[in-house]
């Protein structure tokens, strides 16, 4: 007589190392709550414009429900191309993809071998250190100092060896809020020509950077710019995030490969709703919307201030991470502080520990989002006085 025997399943060791989304208990919790959610970065602000949300149901009916080109819609294409900060041929240098996530795997698997070695700043957006591990690759980690988030030139110099292949920045951050400036930048490219390392940078939250401040692209740097892929996304500046539109730019020798590896991954994003964007896209005001997401900037911080929370104010993006020691005295973490929050007062923040490679550096922060409504944001002020 023979025995079945129930066997587990095989994964792959890349597989088997990522974790699933942690804030899935939170969330549950949350919602049995009423909370108000600040915690992810889905927007409450801006509202989609009704010239997109339009054609897109115009471009349904016309018959656009079909594959489109894998490199996605010309006129959608162009529409990008004419909001970057250098020039970009949209029929060389342009891909849209389903969203920044796919465009970041992209980027990463058209660029690595497994074994590779890839430079992150640390805190950064914890997806980051996910789709290195998924492309095989090898994190090096360069730790930013509060309470402005800078890192020590010695220790970025450090992070970079000859298996260096890429260095993967983020600007404006998740979850800092930093933006890197000019000298940073040049730092960075001083290192990757050294070392001949790509530079990928995802400048999703490009659109809202504050004070005057200037964005810089890495396109817009010497020794950056001929070795740079851009993710960018519709996500946040056009507040479609579930419409999944994203996009790669770089220079058409590495766009040939890019598409290439988008093409075995997706094959293309949704024909209807990049129709919609390229013919809609100039409906949006997007100085407009930065000088409003300002303004919630300030008045984010200005409650949780009020509220004893400690952080340096957000150059960009649209989170604050803020330090709550102050108010816990060491004895609770983030995590503990974020139950404690939602119990007493109804609103969820995310657990800094996550964005950390050490997640024992992270334990005293936590990050709020603030691309939300102001009604949303007076009420979060209300609950947390009152509780």
């Amino acid at each position: 007589m023979t025995h079945s025997t129930k066997r587990r399943a095989h994964v792959s060791s890349r597989a088997a190392g990522l974790r699933g989304n942690s804030l899935g208990e939170l969330f549950l919790m949350a919602r049995a709550r009423g909370a108000i959610d600040l915690a992810v970065g889905t927007p409450g602000y801006p509202e989609p414009s009704r010239d997109i949300i339009d054609a897109a149901a115009e471009a349904m009916r016309a018959g656009r429900n079909q594959y489109d080109h894998p490199s996605g819609d010309l006129l959608l294409r162009e529409r990008i191309a004419a909001t970057l900060h250098t020039h970009t041929d949209p029929a060389t240098e342009l891909t849209v993809t389903v969203g920044a996530t796919e465009a970041l795997c992209v980027a990463l698997l058209a660029t690595l071998d497994p074994g590779d070695e890839v430079v992150l700043m640390d805190p950064g957006y914890e997806q980051f250190k996910a789709a290195v591990t998924l492309a095989g690759a090898v994190p090096r980690f360069v730790p930013l100092h509060p309470p402005a988030w800078r890192y020590d030139p010695a220790d970025l110099a450090a992070a970079f060896t000859p298996r260096t292949r890429a260095v993967l920045l983020n600007s404006p951050s998740n979850p800092t809020g930093r933006v890197l400036d000019r000298r940073e930048l040049e730092e960075i490219a001083e290192l990757c020509e050294r070392h001949d390392a790509t530079v990928i940078c995802d400048e999703v939250y490009s659109t809202f950077v504050f004070d005057g401040r200037p964005q810089i692209s890495v396109t817009e740097v010497p020794g950056l710019a001929e070795r740079s892929i851009v993710v960018g996304s519709l996500s946040k500046s056009h507040a479609i995030s579930g419409w999944r539109l994203g996009f790669l730019r770089a220079d058409a020798a590495r766009t040939e490969v890019l598409r290439r590896v988008h093409e075995v991954t997706t094959n293309g994003a949704a024909t209807p709703l990049q129709v919609a964007v390229g013919m809609a896209a100039l409906s949006v005001d997007l100085p407009k919307a930065t000088a409003e997401m300002g303004r919630r900037r300030d008045l984010a911080q200005e409650i949780f201030s009020r509220a004893g929370m400690k952080f340096a104010p957000a150059e960009g993006g649209c989170f604050l991470f803020a330090d709550v020691e102050p108010l816990t005295g060491g004895r609770t973490d983030g995590t503990a502080f974020v139950h404690e929050l939602l119990e007493r007062a109804g609103v969820l923040l995310v657990p800094g520990a996550s964005f950390f490679a050490d997640p024992a550096r992270g334990e005293q922060y936590v990050r709020i989002a603030f691309n939300r409504s102001t009604e949303v944001l007076h009420e979060v002020d209300r609950r947390i006085q009152a509780g």
